[in-house]
């Protein structure tokens, strides 16, 4: 047997065992729809209102499952359509107020239904490869079994095969072989279309999509905005505290040397060297400033080079590597700019970390840059507001954040953004 055959069936083997393993995973499903068909009616006597919000976070938390089961098995990715929790108020209000929202999204009702036609449709695609591999593997032994079952009052038919004789047991025995060989053939185009039937039922409709992403667009635009005002108070205390100060206090040395010059020269020589040193100091304040709002390597030489700059600014080994044929728009350079910025400070605080490894890459219009380091992991997103803020900054632009930060390292932050290219590369990578 080749090695190619031999991969093939282990995976139609390993497809036909996980459609196996679907069926008893269909008996939770089955309960809570039983559980919820007999809840419903008795909403009203308020029994009803109290139990089915928790039945259906119940039903929601199985429908996650099957979610994530399917994109880790087959690749196929279904999204969540449920509308976002409001506000509730506290006491019986909120909790006729969470029942009606829940009642009133039509992912539940989609849900229900999953839970039912999964026992029909479902149960037919999960085992349906099993089925041909255990009637293969029942022709096989039919050299042996056949007089017995006939003897016991068996009809003798295998199948569309009438077995009454060793020659056609022998017969049997080559058909079942051909029934093993379609089962762990079929076996993941089964558990693909399980997928495909799954998420028929549990991805968000059409209108659905439409008012997510409505809902994304407003928390992103909200988003935007706020950074932005958080921004322009940034450059305003900066200018105030820093540079504006400089400024005001060297017109003031101005002057004050202005009316030395001819009574007292050595004072007014030593107040015209302070104003040259905090002239000098301002515009240091200015650039770091301008730095800060968008830095002249990025502007002048793309993200690759940008980022190789904070590299060597950063006290931690730092390696890079880009793979970007070309330069991008300048508000997405500027986001992945300033979210490796934000991540290699976090990194350089709290990881204790000594080496850290930055992929930045553009495919099938999308820029994905992945920060691994060496620290001590253990990072989340809940625990601070560095990485909230990256994923805010990138969810303007319709852009992803993952983490993946086990205890004892090493941690992975992976940014998506979709972009495409607005120039040939100017610089090398």
């Amino acid at each position: 047997m080749s090695a190619e055959a031999g991969f093939g069936f282990r995976r139609g083997g390993i497809a036909a065992l996980r459609g196996l393993w679907l069926v008893p995973a269909m008996i939770p499903g089955l309960v809570l729809f039983c559980l919820t068909v007999t809840f419903l009616p008795l909403m009203i006597i308020g029994i009803g209102v109290l139990v089915v919000p928790v039945l259906v976070v119940a039903t929601r938390s199985l429908a996650d499952l099957a979610r994530r089961r399917s994109l880790a098995w087959t690749g196929v990715e279904i999204p969540r359509p449920y509308r976002p929790e409001p506000e509730y108020d506290r006491g019986i209000p909120g909790v006729v107020q969470r029942c009606r929202h829940v009642l009133a999204d039509p992912a539940t009702w989609r849900d229900l239904l999953w839970l039912i036609a999964d026992w029909v449709v479902g149960l037919f695609l999960s085992i349906l490869a099993l089925g041909f591999i255990a009637q293969g593997v029942f022709g096989l032994l039919h050299p042996f079994l056949w007089e017995t079952l006939v003897d016991a009052g068996d009809s003798g038919w295998y199948t569309f095969l009438k077995v009454d004789s060793d020659g056609r047991a022998m017969l049997a025995v080559l058909l079942g072989i051909a029934y093993i060989f379609i089962g762990f053939a079929i076996a993941p185009a089964m558990l693909k279309a399980h997928a495909v039937f799954t998420r028929s039922l549990l991805a968000p409709t059409q209108k659905a999509e439409m008012r997510l992403r409505v809902a994304q667009l407003t928390v992103s635009r909200t988003d935007a905005v706020d950074a932005s005002a958080a921004e322009l108070r940034r450059i305003e205390r900066d200018l105030h505290d820093g540079a504006q100060a400089r400024l005001v206090a060297m017109g003031m040395n101005l002057g004050a040397a202005e009316a030395l010059l001819e009574t007292n020269p050595e004072a007014a020589r030593a107040l015209l060297t302070e104003t040259r040193e905090a002239s000098a100091k301002a515009l240091h304040e200015l650039r770091d400033l301008v730095r800060g709002i968008h830095p002249p390597v990025l502007a002048d030489r793309g993200l690759g080079d940008a980022v190789r700059a904070l590299a060597l600014e950063s006290p931690l080994h730092v390696d890079v590597t880009v793979d970007v044929p070309g330069r991008l728009e300048a508000p997405v350079e500027s986001a992945g700019y300033f979210a490796v910025n934000e991540v290699l400070t976090n990194v350089a605080k709290h990881a204790a970390a000594q080496n850290v490894w930055i992929d930045v890459r553009y495919r099938a219009g999308r820029l994905r840059i992945e920060v691994t380091d060496d620290g001590r992991g253990g990072a989340a997103l809940e625990k601070g507001t560095g990485l909230r803020g990256i994923e805010r900054r990138l969810g303007t632009f319709d852009g992803t954040l993952a983490l993946v930060s086990p205890q004892g390292g090493p941690t992975t932050v992976t940014m998506e953004l979709p972009c495409v290219l607005s120039s040939p590369k100017t610089s090398p990578s």
